[in-house]
């Protein structure tokens, strides 16, 4: 089966697609846009992505894609932590950094670590951590660092001169099996933290008391919801669309009857899945 990640190797969605599909064929994407539309055109059976950050929040591309192609569910979440490094090319020292490569979030992540030890010097975006560990290696006659995992360091033949950089000791990020399947993934050899629906929820106008009116719905059947989240529908200021995690096991009388009812408050459901959790080693 063929399984699209967000790439290149190395990257901290391919340590978590590894362990999710041990004996799959993973292929790289350059962009989470291309891991939808992997899935999306039939090339792949599913893709993984990242979904949230502990300290950065969640990835709103990822949330905008969820929303743009509704044939595209969610069959699992997993949660890694996350430890990055600063590195080097071997031929390299560190007086010699001119610059710091990596992904926004990763840069974010270890903003105030970088900002101690290396202030003054320029941060650069790049498509993610391990491209930017990538360019790092062939590039020694450039005076540039990258942040990035151990797993990209060895890869590329780096040399790490600071470890555990980022800001916070308990850095998790969540990734998203997606698919067009509508399967539910199962794992005997993850850990499993839990289960959860999730939904996309679009008010049908904005109008005073109507995420109220959503909420109520779950309130009263006493659903515990473990994110809300809204975004921008970019159709105008004051246009949004939800994002909601509903905790515990789908059960078609309780779960059913509060999608029933959010149909006939005219709210537009897209309903993601009932899926499970699971832990993954860093």
């Amino acid at each position: 089966m063929k399984i699209a990640f967000l790439g290149p190797h190395a990257s901290f969605t391919q340590l978590a697609t590894a362990q999710l599909f041990p004996n799959d064929e993973l292929l790289p994407q350059a962009s989470i846009l291309d891991c939808f539309s992997a899935v999306e055109n039939g090339d792949v059976a599913k893709a993984v992505v990242p979904l949230e950050n502990s300290i950065e929040g969640t990835v709103s591309m990822t949330l905008d894609y969820l929303y743009k192609t509704p044939s595209i569910k969610i069959e699992a979440e997993a949660v890694m932590p996350i430890a990055h490094h600063l590195m080097i090319h071997p031929d390299n020292s560190i007086e010699d950094i001119e610059s710091i490569y990596s992904h926004p979030q990763a840069l974010a992540q270890s903003f105030h670590f970088l900002d101690t030890h290396y202030k003054g010097i320029p941060k650069q975006d790049f498509s993610s951590t391990a491209a930017a560990a990538k360019y790092v290696s062939e590039n020694k006659d450039i005076k540039i660092a990258a942040v990035a995992n151990q797993y990209a360091a060895n890869l590329y033949g780096l040399k790490i001169i600071n470890r555990n950089i980022q800001d916070f000791e308990q850095n998790h990020t969540r990734f998203i099996i997606i698919s067009k399947l509508q399967d539910k993934y199962e794992n005997e050899t993850l850990q499993t933290l839990g289960e959860k629906s999730g939904m996309l929820i679009t008010l049908p106008e904005d109008h005073p008391g109507g995420l109220h009116q959503v909420l109520s719905v779950f309130a009263w059947r006493k659903m515990n919801l473990s994110k809300i989240e809204s975004r921008t529908l970019k159709t105008g200021l004051g246009n949004y669309f939800f994002f909601i995690n509903v905790e515990g096991s789908w059960n078609d009388v309780l779960h059913g009857n509060a999608l029933k009812e959010l149909e006939s408050i005219n709210a537009d459901i897209d309903f993601l899945g009932n899926y499970k959790e699971f832990l993954l080693e860093s």
